[in-house]
């Protein structure tokens, strides 16, 4: 099962990434994770990324694209595998098509997790309230003003991949308001549909 987790931040993609995960046993694939472990392992591309992210500069498509592809060639993504945060812009999207195609895969569905802006301003809220009453660090993005900048951006860059997707007849959305219980059932629903359509 390939699939790709779409909705603006806050929305919970994290969240069911990681029942999704427990439950499929595939991994879930966050570009800021491949990049770290790229770098880490020394790997050519990661070199180039450490080059560009010493230089306090923002890591290239062409970068972030090799790595991911270089990440799906692993052994644990054989049985499939979920992308959440990426693709983040139609160039991505256009990336992942190539190398999943180069492959002989394809990407099985995307979900995004439809919610109410407002609404989701309140739960940034709600969870910095909660990480400081429980002694956690609260989240630097957790702060309504720096969460509105990163809205913005997502409508700006992101959002039109929700065009993309239902144009290939990808696009599954799954109501991201419900209950995390609800929210899961949903996209399982939405995955037992697509491994009949396969």
């Amino acid at each position: 099962m390939r699939l790709i987790l779409l909705g603006p931040p806050g929305a919970g993609k994290g969240t069911q990434a990681q029942r999704l995960v427990e439950r499929h046993g595939i991994p879930q694939l966050s570009t800021g994770d491949m990049l770290r472990a790229a770098v880490q392992a020394g790997t050519e591309v990661g070199k180039r990324a450490k080059a560009v992210m010493d230089a306090g500069e923002l890591v290239s498509d062409a970068i972030v694209n090799a790595i991911v592809a270089e990440r799906i060639d692993q052994p644990d993504c054989a049985r499939g595998f979920i992308l959440d945060g990426y693709p983040r812009t139609l160039v991505q999207a256009d990336a992942v098509e190539s190398m999943l195609s180069e492959r002989g895969i394809g990407l099985d569905t995307v979900v995004e997790l439809v919610v109410d802006d407002r609404a989701l301003v309140g739960r940034i809220v709600k969870r910095a309230d909660d990480a400081k009453a429980s002694g956690q660090p609260v989240r630097k993005d957790d702060n309504p003003a720096v969460f509105e900048e990163r809205l913005r951006e997502y409508y700006k860059k992101t959002a039109p991949l929700t065009g993309y997707y239902y144009a290939k007849g990808k696009l599954k959305t799954v109501d991201g308001m419900a209950s995390i219980d609800a929210v899961t059932a949903e996209i399982e629903a939405v995955l037992a549909a697509a491994a009949k359509a396969r």
